[in-house]
């Protein structure tokens, strides 16, 4: 799913909503096209509030969503 690269990763685990998009927002202009971020957090919203945000944001796609153990966690791809 990553070809082979290792995703840049961002902890969000002591945030709360909204900030783990807000954050994510901000971490996604370090990776190259092409890199995946891969964001940690343990607030629920941050399921439909990264999905929401990157299905309205040109230059990124969300690849997957995890959720086990309280985690969530996402896969952001920069596409530009």
């Amino acid at each position: 799913m990553y070809a082979g690269h290792r995703p840049l990763t961002l902890d969000v685990q002591s945030e709360s909503c909204p900030m783990a998009v807000v954050k994510t927002k901000g971490a996604i202009d370090d990776p190259a096209p092409g890199e995946v971020l891969k964001v940690v957090a343990i607030d629920l919203r941050s399921m439909s509030d990264i999905d929401g945000w990157a299905s309205e944001t040109n230059g990124v796609e969300l690849l997957a969503q995890e959720e086990g153990d309280g985690i969530y966690t996402h896969y952001v791809r920069k596409t530009d």
